[in-house]
């Protein structure tokens, strides 16, 4: 791509990342004025979706002018198409989705949205919305898949495990989260990780804690209950095992799910590379899932638990805590990053680090400074 080009996008990335959500929230009045009827397949709250927006806009911008990485561009698209599917998005709508992006480009740039501008710009949606519509086309099977709440019971005030069954077994990999949609909030859409490996009874599992200040992590601790019927819509995440090289695990809170999963079917197999599992929460009573752990650990010696906690003792407000000790486990104390960084070197193992965004890119830069090669870590996107 020219010089011109390619100082056109990223400047237009440069604009729109100093005020996003206003960006967001434009395009979307744009889009529902252009085709009003759009507006009913999106929930009322739209706040996480314009921030998903963005990102995906901020990704575009970056990687289009770039000699690198057209390819997973592509793929990330046609993912993205396909997702789309289950708003009930239709392949007539995305020439609205252009205009919509092309008519707040050109405010954006203002003064600098020239003949050259217009075509660069447009010829960069017309990849993004021609990949995103090919892709929903000919994608095969159903866009979303329904569940059935079999059992839900709290371990904490803030805590849920939610089991489910399907009639037809989502199709997904061990390690992946899966699009989840409840009924008590219609049209919102949360990643969700599955805490067993997929099978074929169509079983599910999820550990949901109650995010302060949210609303569909709440509403599954606080009022899901047996009957509720589940939607999901595609799988995603990379998380796997390679197998020719020692892992290291390293989870916060309910970050764990996927790589319990991913534990469960390493269980299963004839041989699987030496683990380590570093599994951390503020306090001790809160690592709710060490009994698992440890019960999977006792009859598979390539298993190694520990367990990390800020925090020495418990609070009052903690219900029925899980005592490391009581169950054997190595228990230390700090930060989960400080304390998988002094344990020693690392740089040789395939590692997967699971937990919130901020756990996890503090995690992730602490062990690269430890030495860990960057290229030996995985990690599902942090937005």
């Amino acid at each position: 791509m020219a010089s011109h080009s390619r100082h056109v996008l990223h400047q237009l990335r440069d604009l729109i990342a100093r005020d996003p959500d206003r960006f967001a929230r434009n395009i979307y009045t744009r889009l529902f004025a252009i085709d009003p009827d759009l507006r009913e397949l999106f929930g009322a709250m739209m706040s996480q979706q314009r921030e998903a927006f963005y990102h995906v806009i901020d990704h575009v911008l970056d990687v289009i002018p770039s000699p690198d990485g057209q390819a997973e561009l592509v793929e990330f698209l046609a993912q993205l198409g396909r997702d789309h599917r289950k708003y009930g998005v239709q392949p007539e709508h995305y020439q609205a989705i252009f205009r919509a992006l092309m008519g707040e480009f050109a405010v954006t740039l203002g003064d600098q949205w020239d003949d050259e501008a217009q075509r660069t710009v447009g010829q960069a949606m017309m990849l993004v919305t021609g990949v995103m519509r090919g892709a929903a086309q000919t994608a095969s099977g159903p866009a979303t898949w329904t569940a059935r709440v079999v059992e839900k019971f709290r371990i904490s005030r803030g805590l849920a495990v939610v089991r489910l069954v399907t009639d037809t077994p989502l199709r997904f990999n061990t390690g992946q989260y899966l699009e989840a949609q409840i009924p008590q909030w219609p049209k919102v859409w949360r990643n969700l990780s599955p805490a067993i490996p997929p099978n074929p009874h169509g079983e599910l599992e999820f550990h949901v804690r109650a995010v302060p200040g949210g609303t569909v992590s709440p509403t599954i601790v606080g009022q899901t209950q047996p009957g509720d019927v589940w939607t999901f819509g595609q799988s995603h995440g990379t998380l796997h095992i390679d197998g020719d090289r020692e892992v290291l695990m390293v989870a916060g809170g309910t970050g764990l799910a996927p790589l319990r999963a991913l534990l469960i079917e390493m269980s299963a197999l004839a041989t699987s590379p030496p683990t380590h599992v570093y599994y951390g929460a503020r306090y001790p009573g809160e690592l709710y899932d060490l009994p698992v752990l440890r019960q999977i650990a006792a009859t598979n010696p390539w298993l190694t638990i520990t367990a990390v906690s800020e925090e020495q003792t418990d609070p009052w407000w903690l219900d029925d805590p899980v005592r490391p000790a009581e169950l054997g486990i190595d228990h230390r104390i700090g930060r989960l990053v400080d304390v998988v960084g002094a344990a020693g070197s690392w740089d040789d193992r395939q590692t997967l680090i699971t937990g919130s965004p901020m756990m996890v890119e503090n995690t992730r830069r602490g062990l690269i400074i430890a030495g860990v090669r960057a290229s030996l870590i995985q990690h599902d996107p942090m937005f």
